[in-house]
């Protein structure tokens, strides 16, 4: 059996070396900033780490387990040998539909095996694609993840790499894809020694979230390497099918060659090399469909984006809401732009901005923009984490199912939306650290007082209530109102999937319609007509000519004359001019 080799980046260091059972071994450098070590005992299993210069031992940059988090040694993972799905392949990005969830928070147990459990449910309701939002490990035992620092190994508090690994193997045998969110724009403040091995961090930007990351000035090569080689072992090693790539407006980078860019170029080789497809999913604030534009014609080659255009309209419109970025929304005429057109602000001035923001996307198709009245930003972000379920009727809950259901988009929905959950989901953290802790407990309500909430409503991060509160209580679907909207969800979703055509298309194949003071609004596509009345009061739609069937209605079907219908309040019919495939 060959020695198994050791390598590390650390070019700020002089001399490095291996610390394996308990033992300091010299490691050979090249000359640049690369060291290694060839150990002919070590075994997977084992725990390792580095020492620069004769200083503390710290995990490796690239660990693929910190089973004791990330202040902890390496350990070397194991090789997992149970893969069942060499015959899988994601479907196209037209047929998906999107299932974001939390592994912490999923189930009680909040782990991967746990997980699994509950992908029947996820099949049965008609989604597709599974999106875990980021697992790699970050400080405590529960969090969102967007604070991750070792980036490679899957968070402990989880399970072991090959519980992730049989996770997504689970799926794969069920028909489901997966996608994993991961976040390149910066790091999290506690047991990030990334800056201690080299310039892995630049002071040429800044991001609200901590130290930019170096994507173009001097070592940033290595670094761009060290980013790119995780995107392909999470799709190579992990066998995911994707990623979703945490706000890349924060991706900080004049190279001539775009990082996203390269990220693309070099997941369309990995491709090649394994015979299935992979997608890439951005979350970008930047309203540019470069973005998702293919590198030949000037893009960055993303496959798609999610589109808070499109949600930001929807919900303002539903709710009332105007605060925040919610006052350059709210008009019915929102909510059809974003059918027709995907971007709403496509150059067009946004007062939260103070400037014209965006450019139009017409010329794409939709399956480049996902749609979604909620996701965890839209509800997490909420000072106390109150879902759309909590914001509005039954009745309007089921008008916004519909409308994202039946989009032109790729449709997602965050876990327990199916069924209206009761549950919130807060913003939680559990930092070892007291003072870090401190600071992101007081950071959080120092947030919301500036909007007029009291410090004491606005749920403590740190208290493991805050966490606790999030998680899913699946006795709820035993309770009528909850089965009633998981049955609608189903019965939106099994439409999507029979009816031919209504998978996404050309952005200009929608056609719209609406009042603004009635407050009805109608989307004609792919031989459907989708009319909704987001009013609290009956309402007599015009309609022209013969809608065809109705196929599903909610809370009562409308009364149909020659030239209108009239319909309940907060209600949306849905009729097809043509028989279901």
């Amino acid at each position: 059996m060959p020695a198994m080799r050791f390598r590390v980046w650390a070019p700020f260091a002089t001399d490095v070396e291996l610390d394996v059972a308990g033992a300091r071994r010299p490691m050979a450098g090249d000359g640049s900033g690369w060291f290694q070590v060839d150990v002919p005992e070590a075994t997977p299993g084992m725990d390792y780490g580095f020492a620069l210069d004769g200083g503390d031992v710290l995990p490796d940059p690239r660990s693929g387990w910190q089973p004791d988090g990330v202040h902890g040694l390496s350990r070397v993972p194991e090789v997992f040998t149970e893969w069942t799905d060499g015959g899988w392949s994601a479907p196209p990005l037209e047929e998906w539909v999107v299932y974001e969830l939390h592994i912490g928070t999923f189930t009680p147990e909040g782990t991967f095996d746990a997980a699994v459990e509950r992908l029947s449910h996820l099949v049965e309701l008609g989604v597709t694609t599974v999106e875990l939002m980021p697992v790699a490990e970050f400080s405590g035992d529960h969090g969102w993840g967007y604070d991750g620092v070792d980036l490679f190994a899957p968070h402990h508090a989880y399970g072991a790499p090959d519980a992730l690994k049989h996770f997504v193997d689970a799926a794969h045998s069920r028909g489901l894809a997966v996608v994993l969110d991961v976040v390149y724009n910066h790091l999290g403040p506690a047991g990030n020694y990334l800056g201690r091995f080299g310039p892995y961090f630049t002071d040429h930007y800044s991001t609200p979230w901590g130290d930019a990351v170096n994507f173009d000035g001097p070592g940033s090569d290595e670094v761009r390497r060290f980013l790119i080689d995780n995107a392909l072992r999470w799709l190579a090693e992990y066998h995911f099918d994707g990623l979703r790539l945490d706000a890349v407006h924060a991706i900080l980078d004049l190279s001539a060659t775009h990082f996203l860019e390269q990220l693309a170029e070099e997941v369309g080789v990995l491709v090649e090399q394994l015979g299935r497809p992979l997608y890439l999913i951005a979350e970008s604030d930047l309203g540019d469909p470069r973005v998702v534009t293919g590198g030949t014609l000037g893009g960055y080659g993303i496959d798609a984006q999610w589109n808070d255009d499109f949600h930001h309209a929807l919900h303002a419109a539903l709710t009332g809401e105007r605060s925040g970025y919610y006052v350059d929304f709210g008009s019915i005429e929102d909510v059809a732009k974003a059918m027709r057109e995907a971007l709403v602000y496509d150059g067009r001035y946004s007062s939260y901005r103070g400037r014209t923001h965006g450019r139009p996307a017409t010329h794409l198709s939709s399956a480049h923009f996902l749609a979604y009245l909620q996701n965890h930003d839209q509800v997490g972000n909420r000072a106390v984490g109150d879902r759309s379920s909590a914001l509005l009727s039954k009745d309007l809950v089921k008008v916004g199912a519909a409308l994202v259901l039946m989009s032109p988009f790729v449709p997602m929905l965050f876990q327990g939306e199916e069924w209206g959950a009761s549950t919130p989901f807060q913003y939680f953290t559990s930092h070892p650290d007291e003072d870090l802790g401190q600071r992101v407990s007081v950071g959080r309500r120092k947030e919301f007082a500036a909007f007029g909430w009291d410090p004491g409503e606005v749920p403590d991060p740190q208290d493991p209530a805050t966490f606790l509160r999030s998680k899913l209580q699946w006795d709820e679907l035993d309770d009528d109102r909850h089965a009633d909207l998981l049955e609608w969800h189903k019965r939106l979703l099994e439409l999507r999937r029979a009816t031919g055509g209504l998978g996404v298309g050309k952005m200009g194949d929608v056609e719209t319609s609406f009042d603004e003071d009635r407050r009805f609004l109608i989307v004609r596509r792919a031989g459907m007509t989708i009319v909704a009345n987001l009013s609290v009061a009956p309402v007599e739609v015009p309609v022209e000519g013969d809608l065809g069937t109705s196929l599903i209605w909610s809370p009562g079907e409308p009364r149909r004359s020659k030239d209108s219908l009239k319909l309940e309040p907060e209600s949306v019919v849905i009729y097809s001019s043509r028989e279901a495939a």
